[in-house]
């Protein structure tokens, strides 16, 4: 019998593992770089156990693969900022020490 005829066989192939749920990675990225996008990627990460649990699988893929999103553009952005930051305040620095 077909797989697509047996939705037992189905379930039971799509179920897998639990798709990663990148909370630490979120609450780091929360602390360290970038607040707004840090709390939405905690949000989508404390979904992936619920809805893996209740069985929606593709819901739990889903609010993985946005945690992940949101988690990878506050590191981003933070890091954009620590360089912009950094460029910033070395080109003052020379800029001081250049008027003695």
């Amino acid at each position: 019998m077909s797989d697509q005829l047996n939705p037992e066989v189905n379930q039971t192939f799509n179920q897998g593992m639990q798709p990663k749920n990148y909370l630490v990675e979120s609450i780091l990225v929360t602390i360290f770089c970038c607040l707004p996008l840090g709390i939405v990627g905690i949000v989508f990460a404390s979904q992936v156990s619920t809805k893996y649990v209740a069985g929606d699988y593709a819901g739990a893929e889903d609010s993985s693969k946005q945690a992940k999103k949101f988690m990878m553009w506050g590191l981003i952005a933070g890091v954009v900022v620590l360089v912009s930051y950094l460029a910033i305040m070395g080109t003052t620095i020379f800029a001081l020490a250049a008027q003695q």
